[in-house]
């Protein structure tokens, strides 16, 4: 038995691998775009499957494909979601533009399984056909704008309960180190106390809040322009198909979706995966600086700050016995670098369409899903395996907390600006710390420099004691 079959589409004769589930216009794009070896991500067809499913019940209701056909397609696009027929999806992320050849991959796999369904031979196309049955009414230039959006929130749904857990993880160390003071720092220099609690709640909030921004972010996403065909007319489609295939769609992903209200928008304008990309730049800005904190929050542990130890996770050098690194903050920063460069990538996309359509869509799209997919994977792991093992050094905290040459902020009230200034200057040079020298100049009684000095109340709002 041959190992290929030959078959045709507008520009000639074609190979194509015996046994596989895609067909000739497909096969041209593996030879025309060999160029990362990345394939789509799984959400990226997983939304054109779900598309080609909600399009094939719309249209079998309407009486514009036999049920048969629409029964056929039905269950080759529910074999794919179930996590079937994936290794078919062979074209490569960087292709031909606005996403024709993954269209065309995912309309000749569904055609070529619904044939095998109904008894016929790959590649035949005798009962369904890629274009005039998987594609009814449909075009890539509002099929692949629809799967982008679509599948964006599809791999959100993952990235959410990701980030309410690491918010989570953060708030719980929040409250187990609600009472270790600590020196804080500013310009990388001593500061006034704060506690570590405080500090660690900063960063729950922060992943709190780029979360909701992301979340507001995507609302743009739900809006769809399946059904706008080639150019936003809707031309070749049934009257009632747009809110039938929207509606069915919603269904199918379990998300609310609605119709764009101006179908040649949805299709010209990519901004709402400029939006997204903000957003999840926006949260890799946040990781980036909150691993930078842990990584030397952990230094040391003998010439560094080693307030905080981080779990340790694996050997840190090939040559030096016993070091141990902080390989997940350095991986989280990484990451968080990947999507920064992903988001630069999305924003010249976006910006790159003209007149009716964006044919920059593959781009953007791989550089989104990429971004969402990793930033989920390291944060998962950021938050299990080093978020929730953060123990705290409470002597080394300490220690820092009562040496803070800071401390002489809270005497401004008392003994003025200036003055305080110079007992700094004299701590500094004499490496004595403010509480003797307050005591020696008998700056203060010894109530007041209890009182005032104690760098517990300096960690919330303090009354002035007269």
């Amino acid at each position: 038995m041959s190992d290929i079959r030959t078959e045709t589409d507008s520009l000639g004769a074609v190979e194509v691998p015996a046994n596989a589930l895609y067909g000739a216009q497909t096969s041209r794009a593996v030879e025309n775009f060999p160029i990362s070896g990345l394939k789509a991500s799984p959400f990226l067809i997983r939304a054109l499957v779900m598309i080609k499913l909600a399009a094939a019940e719309a249209n079998t209701e309407l009486g514009l494909i036999t049920a048969e056909q629409g029964k056929a397609i039905a269950q080759a696009a529910q074999e794919v979601l179930d996590g079937q027929h994936h290794e078919h999806f062979v074209v490569d992320v960087f292709q031909a533009g606005a996403g024709v050849s993954l269209h065309m991959n995912t309309n000749e796999v569904l055609a070529n399984r619904a044939n095998q369904i109904l008894g016929e031979s790959l590649g035949s196309y005798k009962k369904v056909h890629p274009n005039d049955h998987v594609n009814y009414g449909q075009s890539t230039n509002d099929v692949f704008p629809t799967a982008m959006r679509l599948s964006a929130l599809l791999a959100l749904e993952e990235l959410y309960p990701v980030l309410d857990s690491m918010a989570a993880g953060f708030a719980e160390k929040a409250a187990e180190f609600k009472d270790i003071l600590k020196a804080g720092r500013t310009h990388m220099q001593d500061a006034v106390p704060i506690t570590l609690g405080q500090e660690f709640n900063a960063y729950s909030v922060a992943v709190k809040e780029a979360s909701a921004a992301i979340r507001r972010n995507a609302v743009t996403l739900h809006s769809l322009g399946l059904g706008g065909s080639a150019v936003g007319t809707g031309l070749n489609t049934h009257p009632e198909y747009r809110e039938k295939a929207v509606a069915r769609l919603a269904h199918i992903a379990k998300l609310e979706l609605h119709p764009a209200y101006d179908l040649r928008y949805a299709m010209q304008s990519c901004a709402p995966m400029a939006d997204i990309s903000g957003a999840l730049r926006a949260l890799a800005l946040e990781v980036i600086r909150i691993s930078n904190d842990l990584r030397l929050l952990s230094s040391g542990p003998n010439t560094g700050f080693n307030e905080i130890h981080l779990p340790s996770l694996q050997p840190g050098s090939s040559i030096m016995p016993g070091k141990v690194n902080p390989v997940l903050p350095e991986l989280a920063a990484m990451v968080s670098f990947q999507v920064i460069g992903n988001d630069a990538a999305t924003a010249m996309a976006v910006q790159a369409g003209q007149l009716e359509l964006n044919v920059m869509m593959p781009a953007m799209a791989h550089a989104t899903l990429q971004s969402i997919t990793i930033l989920t994977n390291t944060l998962r792991e950021m938050d299990h395996r080093c978020v929730r093992g953060i123990t705290a050094n409470r002597e080394r905290n300490a220690f820092y907390a009562s040496s803070t040459i800071a401390l002489a902020t809270a005497l401004n009230p008392y003994i003025g600006y200036r003055k305080a200034a110079e007992l700094v200057k004299e701590s500094v040079a004499t490496n004595r710390s403010i509480v003797d020298l307050a005591r020696e100049k008998q700056l203060l009684s010894e109530e007041q420099i209890a009182e005032i000095l104690d760098p517990k109340n300096m960690t919330e709002p303090h009354v002035k004691v007269s």
